[in-house]
């Protein structure tokens, strides 16, 4: 027992101070007082939490007195180490060196462990202090009871004897009620007179002022407490904080500690309320919050979000080897300490760790899903892993996962459709899009699963946009359309045909001479060519080509709609009969957020199955939004177009002839397959200007028929005179001259076979009036007096 006490004076000593200031920033001297107040803590906690067993009940509350007093000159002696030592360094303008920075953090935090430990267990240690102070106002009253009688049995009577006696006396009474700081003044002053004309022994006095301090240090534990462990004096060393934080961020082992140091930082606030150099003491606290916050970002939540970012996709990406991971060479870091703290406590917030890193993750993984959708699978397994290895529970992107083979976005081409119609190449039987040139050694192709999958990823919505973009674009291009038609030379030579036409048909059997076709393709070159070779013949081709091609885009755009909405709806059993699930839902009398994910899942599938059953006719509204202007009477030049149409063909077959032979040669710019665009922009603008009879008047594909049949004929015939004459040059000359007509013949029957196909989109076998016509039975069959006006005019306007 002599020896415990023994012990416990030491460090009682060691606590108050009595180290030199240089020493006690080793860490060897640090790492003395963590063994010290972690063992203090630990005699906290297993005292209080003990059941007082009556029989010991006295020496339960001496224990704990002197575990309470303990507490108390522990913090006093750290408090005065770390304020003694930073001002020392703060007064001889020294710089602190990290470890001594690291050490006096390492003591705040030791520090405010103690007041955490007392405020933990406030309730038990309240209780407490009313029977401790109790016991040592009863062990004094026993020493001033036996000094008492000592007095009084001394029968000497004298003045100084009877002040004495009557002092101890006032000690009694002030001792016998609350232990407050008046009471405890009285007897303290009582006792200076009442020690006199020794009262008491040597060894009796000593014990007596133990108690009597022990009950000053009691008294006021809560306030003694709270003065030792306040720590406002780190405001004006707030520059030990960073090193502090990279130095918690290093050693995350024991990153609970943090609580610590933020609330000791805390304890600068009740000083700043009393400032008078700023208006309000508000902005002198914000100024304080946003500093210590863009510290704590900088130099632990960035770094710690970067690394598990990091972390992350390294282990996803094991198999590319990108550095050494090996832990007994470059070392390990276990970040997960951080994601099991509580949420740390600062002015009117609650920092959470754990939080701020998860909503970091899944803002930066959702940004980059959405930059290139098909790593979708890499970051969901990234999002797995953060699960597994730091117990994350992050957020699901629901983005519509892509595929490999997505191919051109439809939103790039919507952006860029004057790029797309000229550097593309339709092909209208396959419904596919090819690539006209390109420097790689693949053409690249987009067909209606791309367009598809393409919609899925950005939604339906995006086709009546495309159509609205490609409106604009159309718009353009029938500027161009409109300034060639108006040409003198082109408009001289069409008034021209057209006459002859009308004069020779008797004559030509109702068809337009091949002959004049070919005339006007190379009597246009004459006007002038582009550098490149090309007449304005050409070019008029193309412009109409690039027409074609925004019409097959949009013809893919509705395919690949359909595709989607198919693919979408596939699932319900029955599209003649979808239940309502909202009135569902509605009987069975479920809350109201069921009832409106129950409306939202009929509108879905009222979208899809309107959408998979009819389409949009986007065909039907490009050409009712153009019809009119183009048959205006202000547009008269363009009622020459069905009489063009014809050159416009010859020109189109000696151009795709020409691709198609430069596909068997080595230099292969140019080489082209197919250009179904020509056939589908002719027959969009002669429905457009309600040419179709016009046109077929012409009877102009019959014309190229009989004019290649009686060539070929011909040849023939000529082979068989020339059969007997053995002339090897002469028979191969006519072979090659055969093959030739075959070839053209054959050109000029796919392009019939396109513009049929092409004309069926546009309903070719109905002129305007008969359409006019059927519009107005529709309307009066269904109860409306009169046609009513077609939507798609001012929907697409």
């Amino acid at each position: 027992m002599q020896k415990k006490k023994k012990l416990e004076n030491v460090t009682l000593c060691n606590a108050c101070g009595y180290h030199t200031v240089c020493t006690i920033t080793k860490s060897k001297d640090v790492q003395s007082y963590y063994v010290f107040v972690t063992s203090w803590m630990m005699k906290m906690e297993s005292i209080m939490s003990k059941e007082q067993k009556s029989d010991k009940f006295s020496e339960d509350l001496s224990s704990r007195c002197n575990i309470f007093v303990q507490g108390i000159l522990y913090a006093y002696g750290i408090s005065t180490i770390i304020k003694t030592t930073m001002n020392l360094y703060m007064s001889m303008q020294k710089p602190m060196t990290k470890a001594s920075v690291k050490s006096l953090c390492r003591l705040v935090e030791l520090l405010k462990s103690i007041e955490h430990t007392f405020h933990r267990r406030s309730a038990v240690v309240a209780d407490s202090v009313a029977h401790i102070t109790h016991q040592l106002q009863s062990q004094a009253l026993a020493a001033i009871a036996t000094a008492k009688k000592r007095v009084i049995s001394d029968k000497k009577y004298s003045e100084q004897r009877l002040d004495v006696l009557s002092a101890l006396v006032l000690a009694e009474n002030a001792l016998n009620g609350p232990s407050t700081k008046e009471r405890r003044l009285m007897v303290s002053l009582a006792l200076s007179v009442g020690t006199q004309m020794k009262t008491f022994k040597d060894e009796e006095l000593l014990p007596l002022q133990l108690v009597l301090k022990k009950l000053d240090l009691i008294s006021e534990l809560r306030e003694r407490v709270k003065v030792q462990c306040d720590c406002g004096f780190l405001y004006w060393h707030r520059a030990v904080f960073p090193i502090y934080l990279d130095d918690v961020y290093d050693h995350a082992v024991d990153a609970a500690r943090i609580h610590y140091m933020f609330s000791a930082l805390r304890d600068c606030v009740p000083t700043m309320l009393h400032a008078k150099h700023l208006e309000t003491c508000d902005q002198l606290l914000e100024s304080y919050d946003k500093e210590i916050m863009e510290v704590f970002n900088e130099h632990l939540l960035d770094k710690l979000c970067k690394e598990i970012e990091k972390d992350l996709r390294l282990s996803v990406h094991t198999h590319l080897k990108l550095d050494d991971r090996n832990p007994f060479k470059v070392g390990m870091k276990d970040l997960a300490h951080f994601f099991s703290l509580k949420p740390i406590r600062f002015f009117n917030r609650f920092i959470d760790i754990k939080a701020y890193v998860t909503h970091y993750l899944d803002k930066t993984f959702y940004n980059l899903t959405t930059v290139a959708l098909h790593d979708w699978a890499t970051y969901s397994e990234m999002r797995s892993l953060a699960m597994q290895r730091y117990g994350l529970m992050m957020t699901e992107a629901h983005l519509p996962s892509q595929t490999l083979e997505q191919g051109l976005d439809v939103l790039e081409i919507m952006r860029n459709i004057h790029v797309f119609v000229s550097r593309y190449l339709y092909n209208l039987n396959n419904q596919i899009f090819i690539e006209r040139t390109s420097n790689n050694k693949h053409l690249n192709t987009i067909n209606i699963r791309h367009i598809a999958n393409s919609i899925r990823t950005h939604g339906t919505g995006i086709m009546n946009t495309t159509v609205n973009f490609t409106y604009q674009f159309l718009r353009k291009k029938f500027y161009i359309f409109s300034q060639f038609m108006y040409d003198e030379h082109i408009k001289s030579r069409l008034i021209k045909d057209i006459r002859f036409f009308r004069e020779t048909k008797d004559q030509t059997d109702q068809k337009y001479p091949f002959e004049r076709a070919e005339k006007f393709n190379r009597g246009i070159r004459k006007l002038g060519i582009t550098p490149d070779g090309q007449s304005y013949l050409d070019q008029f081709r193309q412009l109409i080509s690039q027409i074609g091609n925004a019409m097959g885009y949009v013809r893919m755009i509705r395919s690949g709609g359909l595709h989607c909405c198919s693919s979408a709806i596939r699932f319900v059993p029955d599209l003649e009969d979808i239940v309502n699930f909202e009135e569902l839902v509605k009987e069975e009398g479920l809350s109201e957020e069921t009832q409106k994910a129950a409306r939202v899942l009929d509108s879905v599938l009222s979208d899809l199955t309107s959408n998979s059953a009819e389409g949009t006719e986007y065909f039907k509204m490009l050409v009712g939004v153009f019809a009119p202007e183009f048959r205006s009477v202000k547009n008269m030049h363009l009622r020459n177009f069905y009489m063009i149409v014809p050159p416009l063909t010859v020109n189109f077959v000696e151009h795709s002839i020409g691709c198609k032979e430069k596909l068997n040669k080595k230099n292969k710019g140019g080489a082209a397959f197919t250009d179904d665009g020509f056939a589908m922009g002719v027959a969009y603008i002669l429905k457009l200007l309600d040419q179709y009879q016009e046109f077929d008047s012409l009877h102009w594909f019959q014309a190229v028929r009989e004019k290649y049949m009686k060539e070929m004929n011909a040849v023939v015939k000529e082979q068989n005179v020339q059969a007997t004459s053995q002339d090897e040059k002469l028979m191969q000359t006519m072979n090659l001259t055969q093959k030739r007509l075959d070839v053209y013949l054959q050109e000029f029957e796919l392009l019939y076979f396109s513009l049929s196909s092409a004309r069926i989109f546009f309903r070719a076998d109905k002129t305007a009036a008969e359409e006019n016509q059927e519009k107005k039975d529709k309307a009066t069959s269904n109860g409306t007096p009169g046609g009513s006006a077609s939507s798609s005019d001012t929907t697409t306007k």
